[in-house]
């Protein structure tokens, strides 16, 4: 697999959540509109990346201080069909993104 081009595609899938499915919890979906709508933003201009929380350097994680709580978003690989892991999650013609963004406390 190729970590550089799986950089390149969860960093243009969380910037623009296009090429995946992005799920909320049930903690994002019940927050204020305005406040969902700055942490969404939030997670798509994250760009705080270290070895401590990106250690395999794919920019697939991160957390985000909002309003004096802590959010997470994740980026998972799928096969076409979701239903297992994708087999090369370099290559987007078999993997489906799935970014999930949630509070710290449904982790």
């Amino acid at each position: 697999m190729n970590v550089e081009k799986i950089k390149q595609l969860n960093d243009t899938f969380r910037k623009t959540f296009c090429g995946g499915r992005v799920v909320l919890t049930v903690g994002i979906q019940s927050m204020p509109t305005d406040d969902r709508s700055e942490l969404l933003k939030q997670v798509q201009e994250f760009d705080k990346f270290t070895e401590d929380n990106d250690p395999y350097g794919e920019h697939d994680f991160g957390a985000i201080s909002f309003k004096n709580d802590t959010y997470f978003w994740k980026i998972d690989y799928y096969d076409t069909d979701y239903n297992y892991l994708s087999p090369d999650a370099s290559d987007s013609n078999v993997t489906n993104r799935v970014l999930t963004i949630m509070r710290g406390d449904e982790y």
